[in-house]
């Protein structure tokens, strides 16, 4: 709140009227009017006697705060996303780094801020993506210095895939070797300490998470030895490896569209147009259904809202890629693809 809405409130609140103020402060009614609507500011020297009159304090008139609070936070991300679908990209990275500088000390602020932009960056597919990534760069070695181990330990995930994707490797390999090691699982401590403690929904809480999380990493697994396979024209075994992929996603209950991720990857790296385009034939509809992860046992405790949500975003993300990068455009030989895109209304 800003101090001409703190002025204001506090004034209605002690029901004073704005010539009353303007009395007992020595001043014109139309200053006071002009406070209130922040076209001017009150004379330092009336702050005191201000605050007094409201019966506040100066930090409060001045809206003064170190931090946000973790509420407010939240809420100024979230509103992030709303300005980047109404108003564009830029302009939730102009309303950011304001915010960062209004708020300099506020770590919290930093952090889910700029990792919010970073997502967003692909999610909405925004051009020119490293005049941003440049800014956000300083953030994340400001944020590696961090005493929070979550927050440092990110920053520096973050820096090490910048200086990798610039092919700054010794940088890289720097970077690694800074990260924590530890051989104590503090979720899986927590899960089995709540699970004696036959918190039962606690501990399956972790569990569910621990599970997920394992899956999704030995995906993520089969997509690296599916490229090294292309890579060393090993068909057969990046064939392997997409079919594993689609396994895992068909066992486990993700969502739908996710079991054709690796063969579409397969059919794009080959350049098959029919393979590619029969894949997101299945593909593309499937992202636009909602999710129900409650169906499977291992969800207990899910939300598919999110999931549904960005699955619906990735349509466009994905359509976007195939048509901005050279490496597909056999796929636009022909209008098969915007027939497809026309058929599901994509």
């Amino acid at each position: 709140m800003k101090i001409n809405e703190i002025i204001r409130e506090k004034r209605k609140a002690l029901s004073l009227t704005q010539e009353q103020v303007a009395e007992f402060l020595g001043v014109s009614t139309p200053a006071v009017n002009k406070w209130e609507k922040g076209t001017t500011y009150p004379d330092i020297t009336l702050l005191p006697a201000l605050a007094r009159l409201l019966k506040t304090d100066l930090n409060t008139l001045l809206s003064f705060h170190d931090d946000l609070t973790d509420r407010e936070i939240v809420q100024f991300v979230d509103g992030l996303d709303e300005t980047v679908q109404e108003q564009g990209y830029d302009a939730a990275f102009q309303k950011a780094i304001h915010k960062i500088q209004e708020y300099p000390t506020c770590e919290r602020l930093l952090y889910s801020a700029i990792l919010y932009l970073e997502g967003a960056l692909t999610l909405y597919n925004v051009s020119a993506p490293a005049q941003y990534q440049e800014r956000y760069e300083p953030f994340y070695q400001r944020l590696a210095a961090s005493d929070s181990p979550e927050i440092r330990d990110t920053a520096t995930s973050m820096l090490i895939s910048y200086a990798r994707n610039r092919g700054d490797f010794s940088k890289a390999e720097e970077l690694i070797h800074t990260l924590p090691f530890s051989t104590i699982d503090r979720e899986e401590q927590l899960a089995i300490l709540y699970q004696r403690q036959e918190r039962y929904q606690d501990a399956e809480k972790l569990w569910e998470h621990r599970a997920i999380k394992g899956i999704t990493e030995v995906q993520t697994a089969f997509i690296h030895l599916l490229e090294i396979a292309l890579q060393e024209k090993r068909e057969d075994d990046a064939a392997f490896f997409a079919d594993a992929y689609e396994t895992l996603a068909r066992r486990f209950y993700f969502p739908e569209w996710m079991r054709y991720n690796a063969h579409l990857q397969l059919a794009l790296a080959k350049k098959d147009k029919d393979r590619s385009l029969s894949i997101l034939q299945k593909m593309l509809p499937a992202m636009k259904k909602a999710w129900d992860p409650q169906d499977c046992p291992l969800y207990r405790h899910a939300d598919g809202s999110d999931a549904t949500w960005l699955s619906g975003r990735l349509v466009n993300t994905l359509l976007d890629e195939l048509a901005s990068k050279e490496e597909y455009v056999f796929l636009f030989e022909g209008s098969e693809l915007e027939e497809l895109v026309a058929q599901w209304d994509l």
